[in-house]
């Protein structure tokens, strides 16, 4: 028998290994980034075409590279980060591994131009699915400007499976805000398709948060800060209102390094115990600095797995930091068992002792109660004859009638339909009498009746004063990929100001106190969701809305005619999700009860 195992050539063996660094336009412009900022750069500039399926370009002013390094640095696991076994366990860059070039030039087509400060001209590199085509001279300014262009162009398959533009640059922006939130030192851009996305100029953490989330969250950040001898935590946690129900603003770093660790998640939210609904989760931005002998980095080759020698005494320090500064800015109560050197000075004055040189002992101080006092006593300013004649008023009202107030109107007990203290109504329906659940039933109502207004267009009321919604970076990507749905669906909108909407039109039906809070729903949840996803997953709000409030109380007339819209659907018993409208009460069962 022949032999049947051999070397895979170069280029598929490189493209199977491109799988591990490049799942997705996010993976090349995490790498791009990360190298640009390992270059010294001060400014950095991602253009992005198609959600980065057709190019992912990013021009950085860090050092460049020269005619050799240039040609190198596209080769497998040639870096310049470091150079034996030792380095890695301490790593004080974002790459090292020497992977990344080589896995994203070999599944799509890029172009290299750098420069060194130096250098009188730079270089040109052209490769095409981890071939090298040339390398040419070229003038061109000062760093690098690499070009990623028809990523998976030869893996179709791999092309195949991603996913719509908005998903993609959703992870695209994730990866962009992870890279810029830890280098507030630095000016970042991000165009998409010609248009400006994010402009960031350098400034503070707190300023690059607000530059990145939008102003509305500066008000509830509160500021953590803790330094000891072998760690550093400093950052911002934001109050209990700015919980979400959706992950996306919990970020941790270590030296610059953005992580994911649900060990130290739940160490945030131990903090936050009993003051979060169930469900919520807070909202963090939280920078480690360590030594980096006490991490190790080199897990995955997406290196956002860190393992740390002392990841318990960091868990305690993350609860133990955020929960004194949640009691510091009044939002949770706070023990300071340090002492008050004032109070201490007045103690020493007051309650002299040997060991100051007072000569006398310390006297505990001693309660004084007055066990004859009695506030009814005539000399206190009440007579005796006052507390009698309120007695015998006492005891005349314990005779007095019971209340003859009357919860149920007559017209409630009707022999069709009666409603029970509970919420509920008992309704006679032939020979059947059931109880009904209004709420599940107007739910199903609203929802049939929306049903022809997907296929047309939502009335909508005007507004006597328009609204305006202010909107970060985001939510403002969001808006201008669903805006072109908003008039069918009864919104009339418009940009006022650079990332301000104003809302002249509503949905009938929408009180103008419930449009904020639905816009930010909308926004919350409108995450990685495809336009047909948009529009199901806005007529479920809308539906849900319209049917959430509560009927514990509503007038007779109202309960009738929602008895005879849901008859005229057949007065079915379940809604889509399986739960109960009404079911029948047994009253045969009682009748075994006397």
């Amino acid at each position: 028998m022949s032999d049947i195992i051999q070397l895979l050539p170069d280029h598929v063996a490189n493209q199977i290994a491109a799988g591990e660094v490049v799942q997705r336009p996010a993976s090349i412009v995490k790498e791009l980034l990360e190298n640009a900022i390992d270059a010294d750069s001060t400014k950095i500039e991602l253009i992005i075409r198609d959600a980065g399926k057709n190019l992912i370009q990013v021009v950085d002013d860090g050092t460049g590279m020269s005619e050799t390094d240039a040609r190198m640095a596209f080769e497998r696991h040639a870096t310049s980060k470091i150079r034996g076994t030792e380095d890695i366990f301490k790593i004080s860059t974002k790459g090292f591994r020497g992977e990344a070039l080589a896995s994203i030039a070999a599944v799509s087509q890029v172009e290299l131009r750098t420069k060194r400060k130096e250098a009188a001209i730079g270089t040109n590199i052209y490769i095409e699915g981890g071939v090298f085509q040339f390398q040419d001279p070229v003038q061109t300014a000062e760093g690098s400007n690499f070009l990623v262009k028809n990523l998976f162009y030869n893996v179709p398959a791999r092309r195949k499976f991603l996913k719509n533009n908005n998903i993609e640059f959703r992870h695209v922006i994730d990866e962009f805000q992870r890279v810029a939130l830890a280098h507030e030192n630095l000016e970042f851009s991000l165009f998409h398709d010609d248009e400006a996305v994010f402009r960031l100029r350098k400034g503070s953490q707190m300023q690059r948060i607000v530059d990145i989330f939008g102003r509305k969250l500066q008000p509830q950040l509160i500021p953590i800060k803790e330094d000891i001898l072998w760690c550093k935590l400093h950052g911002f946690v934001a109050k209990p209102e700015g919980a979400k129900k959706t992950r996306g603003e919990q970020f941790l770093f270590v030296n610059g390094r953005y992580f994911k660790s649900s060990y130290f998640n739940k160490a945030v939210q131990d903090a936050f115990e009993g003051l979060l609904l169930p469900g919520y989760i807070p909202t963090f931005f939280l920078f480690l600095e360590l030594d980096p002998e006490k991490i190790d980095v080199n897990i995955h080759p997406q290196k956002t797995e860190v393992k740390f020698e002392d990841e318990h005494l960091i868990f305690a320090l993350l609860r133990s930091t955020i929960k004194r500064s949640l009691g510091i800015y009044n939002v949770a109560p706070s023990l300071d068992f340090e002492k008050d050197p004032q109070l201490e000075e007045i103690l020493q004055k007051t309650f002299p002792s040997k060991s100051n040189g007072g000569g006398g002992f310390v006297k505990m101080p001693e309660i004084i109660v007055d066990k004859d006092y009695n506030p009814f006593l005539e000399e206190r300013g009440i007579k005796q004859s006052e507390i009698q004649n309120l007695a015998n008023m006492y005891h005349q009202n314990i005779a007095a009638e019971p209340s003859k107030i009357n919860l149920f109107e007559d017209e409630d007990f009707d022999e069709d339909l009666m409603r029970l203290p509970n919420g509920y109504w008992l309704f006679n329906k032939g020979d059947r009498t059931l109880m009904l659940d209004m709420g599940r039933m107007h739910r199903l109502v609203v929802s049939e009746h929306a049903k022809p207004l997907r296929k047309g267009t939502t009335n909508s009321h005007s507004l006597l004063f328009s609204l305006e919604y202010h909107m970060n970076e985001i939510e403002k990507s969001k808006y201008k990929s669903i805006k072109k749905y908003l008039p069918e669906l009864g919104f009339e909108t418009s940009i006022a100001h650079e990332n301000v909407m104003r809302i002249d039109a509503v949905p009938e039906g929408l009180k103008e106190t419930q449009v904020m809070k639905f816009l930010e729903d909308l926004f919350e949840i409108l995450e990685y969701k495809t336009e047909e996803e948009f529009l199901h997953f806005y007529h479920s709000q809308w539906n849900k809305m319209q049917s959430k409030s509560r009927f514990d109380f509503i007038y007779k007339k109202d309960a009738e005619q929602l008895i005879k819209d849901f008859t005229a659907l057949g007065f079915p018993e379940f809604l889509p999700n399986g739960k109960r409208c009404f079911f029948e009460v047994p009253f045969n069962d009682f009748k075994n009860k006397f």
